[in-house]
């Protein structure tokens, strides 16, 4: 199945509606790419995909990229550079674990939702929502699929 196929249109708006939920209380960014199949390490190709879709590109580098790979069962939460500079070691620990406890149930909807709003949560600590804060990265998610022109 095609990256931009897995997800209903429903599921997509709940992953999405819980993007701007998390934005709301920090000012920090949050983005979700998935594609078909990964060639390589999950890391690295996470890492480029961030910085090919901008989200290195924030004033405070406050991103967060929740990334996955469908064929072969992996992903990948990364942050920038400001956020690693000021949190714990062990920040990403937690919302690592939800994501695979929910993706090994098959409960992908579920397990992005529970980690992108705890992420918020998380991220309202160290980069709490400012008054003139503006949203700097677009809600939507990005997808990689072998077929589609246009492809990130």
């Amino acid at each position: 199945m095609k990256a931009s196929e897995f997800f209903t249109k429903e599921k997509l708006d709940q992953i999405r509606d819980s993007i701007k939920e998390a934005e709301n209380t920090t000012s920090g960014e949050i983005r979700v790419h998935i594609e078909t199949r990964l060639t390589g390490d999950v890391l690295d190709r996470a890492a480029w995909i961030f910085k090919r879709i901008g989200m290195h590109g924030t004033a405070d580098r406050n991103g967060v990229l929740f990334y996955l790979a469908l064929e072969n069962r992996k992903f990948a939460v990364i942050g920038d550079h400001g956020i690693n500079a000021r949190v714990p070691e062990d920040f990403w620990d937690n919302i690592k674990k939800s994501l695979e406890m929910n993706f090994n149930e098959g409960k992908f909807t579920e397990g992005l939702v529970e980690g992108i709003l705890m992420t918020g949560r998380q991220m309202k600590e160290h980069f709490p929502v400012q008054k003139n804060d503006i949203n700097e990265l677009p809600d939507e998610i990005s997808f990689d699929d072998p077929s589609l022109t246009g492809m990130v």
